[in-house]
């Protein structure tokens, strides 16, 4: 339930969220009915989820300004189950994506819709624009809707049937609305132009019997709630559907809960909360004969923009279009179907935000293939799969640029240093060691371009690997790291480490790289002190010459490994 906070906020100016609700239900009545038409259950239904739906988010979610109901891109999802299995499939796969988004609530997953790149979500949005306007050919052009599918194939039968019998009714009512809502939004911002314009069209179709087909009778009331429908043996088939229908109702939900919170100075959704009031939203809209339901952006911003505070607009919202529903349902009847066409022709024209586009594809080439891949996805395929898709290839490709930012640099000794030696001694040091300096990320992704680089060194006997700027490390970056040491030490050349991390030890200690540098004392805290480690390797190697004056003995060795004579040449020892 709403915490008390929220409660108190409802009464801390009503008057203003009573009129902003108001408005919203203004602007949601012939989306509503148009998304229902859609969909293919008809306008009641998209009217019992705009009240049913809409009611039970905004009490139960996470989000004070969240407005709910059918939307176009559910609608996408939903023509080709009501094809495949019928209203009742529709209906049953509701009530299953509600118990997965409580499931989700539960399980705290809001909080990872974070990490949904702004390329995906935008060529997300672009696809289902493309999708919610070819879906409206059939009904703009007066003819009846093809069977099938694929909304790009159906909208091309239904330009072939307007072309054998063509008749400008439909358009001329569709392009009418849909000119004046686009027109009128850049006149009169604050004026619903939609709700003007399906007036409008309603009255010349009477006036002029205009021969253009209607949403036709609906039921002066919600229907009592009924799970007549569902079929438990077809849960298995409908499982698919259900987590598609919910994971795009978590995802359009949780957006327009940060489009809102954006909007306004204070708000904060709760995540989780907001999908668990989604759920209890699509859990009860299928009772009542409702298509699945997910937050509107579009209504939530016109909410926004009214003025409103609190929960109470979005229960207004709900409130006004049951009134609706049970007063002036014969009114609503009347309304044409191509005028409901023209409203969501200009609804995904508008929602395509041109300058959001052109600055995602000027960004880098990385986020312009991100965006067109996702669009494309939603296009042709499914929009969940084309989120899938878009998330994948923006990881890998970030993936990739944060690869390219591990370097193997070669450095240079420097009498600056704390703890180093003397020219001469450097002038040795530099004859036969090699230092490595290791920075950004160890890990799959650029690993294997390390180990070819390492293990191309030459012409030297030790090669120090400093690993204090090592920022992650998983397992293959340490198995790499052990091959290249096990490379290098075959060819006789001794390999020592300094800095290692504490969060990198666990990788090393799995796949028993950190043994190996550790059974030869070649792991040292510092660099000063791999090179003195270095120094007494080369003397037992009989490289540089005995040291005459006592050295403090190198973490990591023992004692009895101090420096041994060198032998004279020729003893045949």
């Amino acid at each position: 339930m709403p915490a008390g906070a929220d409660l108190r906020l409802m009464a801390r100016n009503p008057r203003r969220d009573l009129l902003a609700g108001l408005t919203v239900a203004i602007v949601a009545l012939p989306l509503a009915l148009g998304f229902g038409v859609s969909s293919g259950l008809g306008a009641e239904a998209g009217l019992a989820t705009a009240v049913v739906a809409g009611a039970l988010a905004a009490v139960f979610g996470g989000s004070n300004l969240q407005v709910s109901g059918p939307t176009g891109a559910m609608t996408v999802v939903l023509v080709p189950i009501v094809a495949r299995y019928g209203p009742g499939g529709v209906l049953t796969v509701g009530v299953m994506a509600g118990v997965l988004l409580i499931a989700l609530a539960l399980l705290r997953a809001g909080q990872y819709m974070r990490y949904v790149p702004a390329p995906v979500v935008e060529g997300f949005t672009l696809g289902i624009a493309c999708v919610i306007a070819l879906q409206q050919i059939p009904d703009a052009l007066g003819v009846a809707k093809p069977a099938g599918e694929k909304v790009l194939l159906v909208a091309w039968r239904a330009v072939e049937a307007f072309i054998a019998a063509p008749d400008g009714t439909a358009v001329g009512l569709s392009l009418s609305v849909a000119v004046a809502m686009l027109a009128g939004a850049r006149w009169r911002p604050g004026i619903p132009f939609s709700i003007v314009a399906v007036t409008a069209a309603t009255v010349a179709a009477q006036l002029f019997h205009l021969d253009a087909a209607p949403i036709g009778d609906l039921p002066s009331g919600l229907p009592a709630p009924s799970l007549a429908f569902l079929d438990v043996t077809a849960l298995g088939s409908l499982f698919a559907p259900a987590v598609a229908v919910a994971a795009l109702a978590a995802l359009e939900s949780l957006l327009s809960a940060t489009v809102a919170d954006g909007m306004t100075v204070g708000q904060q959704h709760d995540p989780d909360k907001e999908l668990f009031g989604q759920g209890i939203a699509n859990l009860a809209a299928p009772l009542f004969g409702g298509v699945p339901a997910t937050a509107a952006i579009a209504r939530t911003a016109v909410n926004v923009r009214t003025g409103a505070s609190s929960r109470l607009a979005a229960l207004t919202h709900a409130a006004v279009l049951g009134v609706i529903v049970f007063a002036a349902a014969p009114l609503v009847s009347k309304i044409p179907l191509a005028a409901l066409a023209g409203v969501l022709l200009a609804t995904a024209v508008r929602m395509v935000e041109v300058g959001a586009l052109r600055a995602m594809a000027k960004a880098t080439r990385s986020d312009a293939a991100v965006l067109v891949l996702t669009a494309a996805a939603t296009l042709a395929l499914d929009l969940v799969y084309a989120v899938i898709i878009g998330l994948v290839v923006a990881g890998a490709l970030a993936l990739r640029a944060v690869a390219a930012q591990a370097r193997l640099d070669q450095v240079d000794f420097r009498p600056d240093l704390p703890g180093e030696h003397s020219d001469e001694e450097h002038a040795l040091l530099a004859e036969h060691i090699v230092a490595y300096r290791i920075d950004g990320p160890l890990f799959f992704a650029g690993a294997h371009r390390f180990l070819l680089e390492l293990s191309e060194v030459s012409d030297v006997r030790v090669v120090i690997l400093r690993m204090s700027r090592v920022t992650t490390m998983d397992a293959t970056g340490a198995l790499v790291l052990r091959d290249a040491v096990e490379k290098l030490n075959r060819r006789g050349i001794a390999v020592m480490a300094s800095g290692i991390r504490p969060g990198q030890r666990r990788a090393l200690a799995s796949v028993g790289a950190l043994e190996l540098l550790q059974r030869d004392g070649r792991e040292y805290a510092t660099t000063p002190e791999a090179i003195a480690g270095a120094r007494k390797h080369l003397e037992q190697a009989g490289l540089l010459p005995v040291r005459t004056t006592p050295t403090r003995t190198a973490p990591g060795r023992h004692r009895d490994d101090r420096p041994r004579p060198r032998p004279h040449r020729g003893s045949g020892r």
